[in-house]
Parts: C-alpha cells; structure tokens; sequence
C-alpha cells in the first residue's frame, strides 16, 4: 500500500504538450490510492481533454469559475478545492504558470486554487531547454522552493523543439515516486523498526482440536496500519485471523501457537525501536498433543495443561533502546492490574481495555482504552474506532520518544 493511499490529491494542468501525460498520472495516483481531483487552465484543454481525466479520475474537472454552458450556473469554489486537497501537484508547469505562482498573479482557477491551498504543493516544470534555463525561469523556481512549494526536476531528452536538454516533465512514475519518497522523508517514524503482534494464538489438543480465544486481531491491524502510515518500517507476527493487510512497509510473520510467537518475536526484538504486543496469546497449553483425534467417549476427559512462556515478560528483561508497549485486558481489578503488569514485565506504556465496556474487546470495530505510562500518568479516551484508537496509542508513543 502506498503512502498515497486515503490522501486527496489536487492536480493542477497547464497548457504544455506535456499535459498528454496528466493520465497515466491520474492512473497511478488512483492505482496508488488516492482520491484525485483535477483543475485545468482553460488553455491546456487544447492539450489534453477534460473528458479524459474525468472518467480516469471519475471526478468533474474543472476549469472556470463557473459554467456558461449549464443551466444554472454553478460557482466552482476555488477556497473549497484548496482546502480539500492533502496534498496538490501542478504538473505540468509551464513558464508562464511557474511566474504567476511565484509573482501571486491570480488570472484563473487554478491560479486561485493555489493560492487558497493549504496543504503541501508541488510542482513538476515542462518547457523547453532556453526556456527552463532562462534566469528569470531559475529565479522564479528558487522563490517558489524558498516559500515551501517542493519542485520536481525535469529530466534530460528530446523536446519538443527538437532540441535536446533539461525540461522535460518527470515521467508519471517517476513523480509519484518522488512525492512518495517526499512524504516518507517527513513521516515522524521513518527509519523507525516497529514490531506489532497480532491475534490469538492457537494450542493445539490433537491433529483436529485447540484451545484458543476470540481475539480477530483487528486492534494488531490496526497499529500495523498506523504504523506505516507514519513511516516505519512494520513486523507483524500475527497468530490464526481472517484479517488482511496489503502494505509494502509490513512484514507478516504467520504464526500458530504461542511458542512459534515466542520464537518469533525474540528472532526481531533486538533488531527493533518500537514494540507492540497486541496478541491475545495463551496463558496455557496443553502438556501432551495426542498424534491422533481423541474419540468421544462416554465420561469426561481431562487433559493437564502447562503455562506457556510469557513472551511480554521475557522481552522486557532483555530490552535496551526499545520502547515496550502491553495491553491489558481486564475483567475485574482492572486499574490495579494493568499497573501491576506495567511493573512487573517493564513496559514503558500499558494499554488497558475493558470487558465491562460495550463496544470494547474482541472481534469489534471499536475500543475503548486507558493508557498508563510508567510515571504511573493515566489517560482514558472515549469509544473509538480501532483506527482511531491506533492513532490514539502512536500519538502517546511518539510523545515519549519525542518524534
């Protein structure tokens, strides 16, 4: 999954032959999973047509203030398509646009788009070789990266001159790249090792049967999710779920029982900055696995269990640099015990849940959590989507680390 996906990109067309490549563009960025909308001057029209990027897009495209042509005039609004955008590119960007931007000349829509933007802009110039070195051109570029806009270099080939040299539009590719690698450059976790795990884990009685728990592993998911969001570099050992995640910043180590978590879990522990557990692993496990599904037979059937390793507890008396994150899921007690837990497994931040919450625990879309960090500082938080609830946690972990 891309960093891309979720925002909503802007994407400002001006009239340059380069404008043909506004649609592979549009494709990559939906591909990569952002919402598009895009904004043309009237005179790239010429170049390419709205129709195209609208349906790539599947959005209106707009051009004009307003529409002469339509029945009742409609106002596009130019402060609302600014503040919409997560981020905003203009591409191409032609010498003459590259000056209004730069000089603040304000002539079209998408000229006031800009200006009302607040998110990040960037811009990729398109123009011929003198042209592109002209020191006016190389002044107005320098201003525009010296008030924050981010350029994308052109690259070197044959232009439509017939000359050969600098300004040529980045390929489609090559600019999502860039605003990919942009974005991750200023993510607060970036460079960051994040180990999560994730779900139940299953103990197996014979070839057929297993003591396990109801834990869907959605909160691990979640924290994996933000994570990556946030840049970091993400293992998840998760256990049995029918959970999915597609993210090309998560590393998914599949695991069974609680010994195989264990195993894994100290195989990337050293190697790690931040560590989650999530799971709902097994306190218990069978003492003896039969080689053969046990038969139903008339009486009862006892079968001796053995504690299993406590893998929170042995990776706390090993951690140096990590920052060490449980959670606690309590029925009764529940305050005390979650402190107790924090002391006695070294945790520098314990999430504490509830059964006796409605809406928070196993196998729901929403949780509701108390963190207490290991100055004993408790902090309760309403009912929330587990997403949220992941956004709640990363906030507390990046405050302690101060990143």
């Amino acid at each position: 999954m891309s960093v891309l996906s979720g925002k909503n990109v802007l994407l400002g067309v001006t009239a340059g032959i380069a404008a043909y490549k506004t649609a592979p563009l549009v494709r990559l960025f939906i591909k990569a999973g952002a919402n598009v909308q895009v904004v043309m001057t009237p005179a790239s029209k010429d170049f390419v047509t709205p129709l195209t990027l609208s349906t790539l897009s599947k959005n209106p495209v707009y051009s004009t203030f307003y529409d002469k042509n339509e029945e009742n005039e409609q106002w596009n609004n130019h402060v609302d398509l600014g503040l919409w955008a997560d981020l905003m590119l203009i591409a191409p960007a032609t010498a003459n646009t590259i000056s209004k931007m730069a000089n603040g000349i304000c002539d079209n829509l998408l000229m006031a788009t800009y200006l009302s933007a607040k998110s990040k802009i960037y811009f990729a110039p398109a123009m011929d070789l003198d042209m592109y070195k002209h020191q006016t051109t190389i002044q107005n570029i320098e201003k525009l990266q010296t008030i924050g806009n981010v350029f994308i270099p052109p690259s070197s080939g044959e232009l439509a001159s017939g000359l050969v040299g600098e300004g040529r539009m980045a390929e489609p590719e090559e600019i999502i790249t860039f605003i990919e690698n942009n974005i991750i450059s200023g993510l607060p976790l970036k460079n960051k090792k994040v180990l999560i795990t994730a779900g139940p884990t299953y103990e197996a009685i014979d070839p057929v049967r297993f003591i396990g728990n109801h834990s869907s592993g959605k909160m691990g998911f979640a924290l994996a999710e933000e994570a990556a969001k946030l840049g970091a570099k993400v293992i998840l050992i998760v256990g049995p779920t029918a959970e999915k995640i597609e993210n090309s910043s998560i590393k998914i180590i599949n695991i069974i029982d609680a010994e195989s978590m264990y195993k894994a879990t100290h195989t990337f522990f050293e190697s790690v900055d931040i560590a989650i557990f999530a799971a709902a692993v097994a306190d218990y496990t069978p003492e003896t696995i039969a080689s053969q599904k046990i038969k139903k037979k008339d009486g009862s059937l006892t079968i001796t269990l053995k504690p299993t390793k406590d893998i929170l507890a042995s990776v706390g008396k090993i951690k140096k640099h990590q920052f060490l994150v449980g959670f606690a899921l309590e029925t009764n007690n529940e305050l005390n015990n979650a402190i107790d837990k924090l002391e006695r497994k070294n945790l520098d931040l314990i999430v504490l849940n509830s059964l006796q919450d409605e809406g928070a625990g196993f196998k729901t879309e929403t949780n509701k959590i108390t963190l207490i960090d290991a100055n004993k500082k408790i902090r309760t938080f309403p009912l929330k989507s587990k997403n949220e609830v992941a956004k709640d946690i990363f906030n507390e972990v990046k405050n302690k680390l101060n990143v």
